[in-house]
């Protein structure tokens, strides 16, 4: 089975860039530097040929967020979804208020994104996740890296039994993917791009 590249972007040229490459599907934000923040929506009016989902994050830093904060995520997830999102990426730690986001993005799918990470029990919030309908969790296994988290993200993977998607994001490239996705068993993986070669690079060693 292929494994599915998601291209986390932050601007039009990155995005033509990751569907040049052959990315299968865009995570569109801003200010990845600090970990991406909800990025400006005018990008989801360029047709393009895969999916885009949108990263709904008001501010970096930490994941826990006041009433006003999560007021602003519940409108942008409302913006994006009315503005052609086909999916959307967000999360909070306190769960309930994570069930309100899922509420107002559906019908469009929802990962959970790197705040799953900050957990100290990543398998019991894998299991609340998955009751609360969540379709993929972004996750690096708790570690800087997905590479250095690999052990964490398989027991993730044999925990989901199909029930969930885990993807791997942070610090994969075109040297360390294969080997990733051998030790992991994942079957979709997460990495910024700002050039075509870096997916394309990816795209080879997955051969």
């Amino acid at each position: 089975m292929p494994i599915l590249i998601e291209a986390a972007v932050e601007s039009l040229d990155a995005t033509l860039a990751a569907v040049e490459g052959g990315a299968h599907r865009i995570e569109l934000c801003t200010d990845l530097v600090h970990g991406g923040t909800t990025p400006d929506l005018n990008l989801l009016q360029v047709q393009l040929p895969i999916p885009v989902f949108v990263l709904v994050r008001p501010r970096a830093g930490d994941f826990v967020y006041t009433d006003a904060e999560h007021r602003t995520m519940l409108e942008q997830i409302s913006r994006a979804r009315n503005a052609g999102a086909h999916g959307i990426v967000t999360g909070d730690l306190s769960l309930d208020r994570t069930r309100d986001l899922i509420a107002a993005a559906r019908p469009l799918p929802v990962t959970f994104h790197r705040a799953f990470d900050v957990f100290p029990d990543r398998s019991e919030t894998l299991e609340r996740l998955i009751s609360l309908g969540v379709e993929r969790v972004l996750t690096s296994g708790g570690a800087p890296t997905a590479p250095e988290g690999a052990d964490t993200i398989r027991r993730l993977v044999v925990q989901a039994k199909d029930r969930i998607a885990i993807l791997p994001g942070g610090g994969i490239n075109a040297d360390n993917v294969a080997r990733l996705v051998k030790q992991t068993g994942v079957r979709e993986v997460h990495f910024s791009v700002k050039d075509a070669e870096k997916v394309r690079a990816v795209v080879r060693n997955l051969r």
